[in-house]
């Protein structure tokens, strides 16, 4: 093969690529969530609001189901998050979560959120995972991270 004809064939190679690239994005881009998606979106947002930020637990129960609870520090069941909500009422009646990404996949819907218990704290990154059936909230997930002071980094947390 000659070095021009490489260079072309390189280069139909790399033009290739970046169709492939964009029409991939594109698609992403243009994903929509279907109708039960986007209900199962609606019930963990509401679920949210209502019960970490309102620390509403009987509004917030009505989302739940069995709840089955994968955080090894909190207990299954409603009771089990009801129990929570005492906690932030009675130890962090000011704390408050903002959610600032979603991500819905079939029954599961993620969420980014920025956790601060007490006003003027940095907080908490949480990264929540629900798992929902008929409408109902069966599994919570979750990993919690410490807001930094500082970071080797200028990308921020959320």
């Amino acid at each position: 093969m000659t070095p021009s004809r490489s260079f072309r064939s390189l280069g139909l190679s790399l033009a290739a690529l970046t169709i492939s690239v964009t029409t991939s994005s594109a698609a992403l881009a243009q994903h929509a969530y279907s109708a039960q998606e986007q209900r199962n979106k609606a019930i963990v947002l509401d679920f949210y609001e209502k019960g970490l930020n309102q620390k509403d637990c009987a509004a917030a129960s009505e989302y739940l189901g069995a709840y089955i609870q994968h955080n090894p520090t909190a207990e299954d069941g409603p009771a089990g998050f009801c129990k929570f909500i005492d906690f932030l009422k009675a130890n962090y009646p000011q704390s408050h979560s903002q959610i600032t990404q979603t991500f819905v996949d079939g029954d599961f819907v993620i969420l980014r959120v920025h956790a601060v218990r007490e006003p003027g704290t940095r907080g908490n990154a949480i990264v929540d995972i629900f798992r929902l059936k008929d409408g109902k909230i069966e599994e919570h997930w979750d990993s919690v991270q410490p807001v930094p002071e500082t970071s080797k980094n200028s990308n921020g947390m959320f």
